[in-house]
């Protein structure tokens, strides 16, 4: 009797410890639930993106005339345009002083008619001892030598005549004019200077084209092509539409920065010399990406929260590119399918226990392996 009350005793209470660790272990569980925070979450996508790349150069004339004097020693009587002037190709930019060059020519002039007479007399005496030769009435030295005469005043006659047309040719450059039509940028004469041909009077800007001269990276230049169109803003935050006319085929060795050449439309803003921003777009391509919710920005560069196959956060460092329609390219960064953390993300720790919840009630599908 003594044996069975001790046997149901012992049921007793192997009952009532077996009750008390299934709590246990079921309040444990319960815990460890509570302690995970529930996240909004989205994968890493594969979308088609435009790149868009920025950069930066100044205006400059797409061809730059230099407009000087071909004479030497002229004083400058007129100049008829000032800088911004609009000039059409032939039309006068200074006139020079032509008093001492008409003194020339009429000098010169003199001096063909002289040499016209000198050369009739000479033909004459030539014309004399025509058949003369051998009959002996003169001397076949004295023949030849009124031959010679003749033949030396001839070409005397040329000579001054070509000295003649070369101060004729001055005196048509004795006005300086527009090699080209265009914009005059530089004027850097005035009246009174004298000429030299190693002076510059006008810099012109030929059909006043201007260009935006972009400073391009290396790695970049292969994502552009002639005819791309750019998006170019000027300091005034004026936005002109300009193509792609040049790439250069050059790289700076210590900068690694290449030139492209943009050709702008017509416009009175656009000013030689000033500062300019591009964008550059690439056609559109599948990049790895992820909603702009999940980017965060530290001072050591832009970040994800990734969540691992077993409900844990890790915060990992990415390298971002285009952004468009919400979502922002990764250039570096997890592989497709990975979940990462939307806007919560940012309370979360490296090694944090989460529970995803996709935004909107909408079910996630996860990495091979992984369960919501």
């Amino acid at each position: 009797m003594n044996s069975q009350l001790w046997a149901l005793a012992m049921s007793a209470a192997l009952m009532l410890f077996g009750g008390c660790s299934k709590k246990s272990a079921l309040d444990v569980t319960a815990s460890k639930t509570s302690d995970a925070r529930s996240v909004s979450v989205a994968q890493v996508v594969l979308r088609p993106m435009a790149g868009i790349f920025a950069a930066s150069g100044l205006l400059i004339p797409r061809e730059e005339a230099a407009v000087g004097s071909e004479l030497s020693g002229y004083k400058v009587a007129n100049v008829l345009f000032e800088e911004g002037a609009l000039v059409k190709k032939g039309e006068p930019l200074a006139i020079l002083d032509s008093a001492l060059l008409q003194a020339k020519i009429i000098q010169a002039g003199a001096g063909v008619e002289q040499s016209k007479a000198q050369a009739a007399q000479a033909r004459s005496e030539a014309d004399r001892v025509a058949g003369l030769d051998g009959t002996g009435i003169l001397s076949d030295e004295q023949i030849n030598s009124r031959r010679s005469q003749s033949k030396t005043a001839n070409a005397a006659v040329k000579v001054a005549e070509a000295q003649l047309n070369d101060l004729h040719t001055q005196e048509r450059r004795m006005v300086i004019r527009a090699p080209v039509s265009g914009t005059i940028l530089q004027r850097s004469v005035r009246p009174g200077d004298i000429a030299s041909p190693s002076q510059v009077m006008f810099r012109i800007a030929r059909d006043e084209l201007i260009e935006l001269d972009a400073e391009i990276p290396e790695y970049v230049l292969a994502n552009i092509s002639v005819n791309n169109k750019v998006t170019v803003t000027l300091s005034s935050g004026t936005e002109l539409t300009g193509i792609v006319r040049l790439i250069s085929p050059r790289v700076d060795p210590q900068t690694k920065l290449g030139r492209v050449r943009v050709r702008l439309p017509q416009n009175s803003e656009l000013r030689a010399g000033g500062y300019a921003r591009a964008e550059f777009t690439r056609a559109a391509i599948p990049v790895s990406a992820v909603p702009e919710k999940a980017i965060q920005f530290e001072a050591s560069g832009p970040l994800i929260v990734v969540i691992d196959k077993s409900n844990h956060a890790q915060r990992v460092s990415i390298k971002t590119g285009a952004r468009t329609d919400g979502f922002v390219a990764i250039e570096q960064g997890p592989p497709v399918g990975t979940l990462v953390a939307l806007g919560g993300g940012a309370f979360l720790l490296d090694g944090d226990s989460v529970e995803p919840v996709a935004p909107n009630t909408k079910t996630i599908e996860a990495p091979p392996g992984k369960k919501l």
